[in-house]
């Protein structure tokens, strides 16, 4: 087992805590955590190699570090932590955007900016709405019952980002089952994964390139860059259209799928929120605090980092357990109740930083009017089995609905 070089600090618990573990309820951190809710900004995690890591759990403490230049995202370092046995063999792998520093992570970061900015995303509004409305037209004609996941939760985020990358929609069943199996399948799936989409998107971006007027997504504007500029380089832009193709839609369907769930799960604020629907954008806003689907955001110490009373040492692991972050009861009055008048603008669902997320105003835009218009149209809208009997997914990937069976 490899141990902290300083646990002598405050922040030390009796008992290290193993990150990460599975929940019993979909919207709720795992009870595995309840340790990890005393107050502490800091405290003691393992991993499944029997690792000790720190594990920031305080909301204060959280946007301190995650502040911090001396805290490294880049995983191709030695002794970058791995929370899953899966991810341990894909290291070596460059990730664009996420898994890179300043200076590289600010050059990339900001050739995607202009994609992804409020104006942009107001333009992209009436678009979304369509996409949004014709999956309903096509669920309402079938009929109820309905699987959400399939029918709706994910082809909306899906269509959307093929829109604005300009990548075929006619593909989405490659990528969707590549980007199921690069975050939830064994390593060699994982791998195997990558090289699949690497090389799909290579190709699409070659095509591109022999016709640079042809289109007018991200994709075709960085390869007109590319063709002026010679920046990114080819390597680069495939690892940007990577990143940009399976986040862009990954997490937004589990938060179509899970914040559909939990909103039918609490009657009283769904009510609430038909009743008012000016309410949406801070209901979406709750939502993505109390469900924080992206658990577990990691880092690595450069150097010694004093914070809270307590020393991280250069090479310390660092985790982010943002599911008890977002519970932090010094900030949040009752944080495990869902409540649409909370100020709560501060959560760290999308991160906070540098490295914070590059689409929140894409994903804020698509909740908004996927959710809003399906509790609009569906006014009975309803599970279709016993909540208890609703698969969702494990404790070591994004979470979310495996599937949604819904009536109206």
């Amino acid at each position: 087992m490899t141990e902290l070089t300083d646990i002598t600090g405050p922040a030390t618990p009796a008992e290290p805590v193993a990150f990460p573990q599975d929940r019993t309820c979909p919207y709720h951190p795992p009870t595995g955590y309840d340790p990890l809710r005393d107050g502490r900004g800091l405290s003691r995690g393992t991993l499944f190699d029997g690792r000790e890591i720190w594990m920031v759990t305080g909301h204060a403490t959280a946007r301190a570090l995650l502040a911090d230049p001396r805290l490294s995202t880049d995983r191709t370092r030695a002794g970058f932590p791995v929370t899953v046995a899966r991810f341990a063999d894909v290291r070596a792998r460059r990730i664009a955007l996420l898994g890179v520093d300043d200076p590289e992570h600010h050059t990339q970061r900001r050739m995607m900016i202009p994609s992804f900015t409020v104006k942009r995303t107001a333009e992209l509004r009436p678009r979304i709405q369509r996409i949004v409305d014709g999956l309903l037209d096509a669920m309402i004609e079938k009929g109820p019952p309905a699987e959400l996941v399939s029918a709706f939760a994910l082809p909306v985020p899906s269509m959307v980002i093929c829109h604005l990358l300009g990548v075929p929609y006619a593909d989405h069943e490659f990528f969707e089952e590549q980007s199921r199996r690069l975050l939830r399948g064994s390593a060699a799936d994982g791998q195997d994964a990558r090289e699949r989409l690497d090389a799909y998107l290579g190709d699409l971006i070659d095509r591109k390139g022999e016709q640079p007027d042809s289109g007018d997504g991200v994709l075709d504007d960085l390869v007109r860059r590319r063709l002026r500029e010679g920046t990114p380089d080819r390597a680069d832009l495939v690892a940007l259209a990577v990143i940009l193709l399976v986040a862009g839609h990954e997490t937004t369907a589990n938060m179509i799928s899970l914040g559909t769930y939990t909103l039918l799960q609490h009657p009283e604020r769904l009510a609430e929120l038909r009743a008012d629907p000016a309410l949406l954008p801070d209901a979406v806003e709750e939502l993505m605090r109390m469900l924080s689907i992206a658990d577990g955001l990691l880092r690595m110490a450069l150097e010694d980092i004093e914070i809270d009373g307590t020393t991280i040492r250069a090479g310390d692991g660092v985790l982010f357990a943002t599911s008890v972050i977002n519970r932090d009861s010094s900030l949040y009055d009752e944080p495990d109740a869902l409540d649409f008048h909370r100020p709560v603008r501060h959560h760290v669902a999308f991160g906070f930083g540098i490295h914070q997320c590059l689409g929140q105003n894409l994903a804020r835009a698509e909740l908004e009017i996927a959710l809003g218009t399906l509790l609009r149209r569906l006014p009975g809208l309803r599970l279709a089995a016993p909540a208890e009997e609703i698969p969702f997914k494990p404790g070591d990937t994004i979470q979310g609905m495996l599937e949604l069976p819904v009536t109206w």
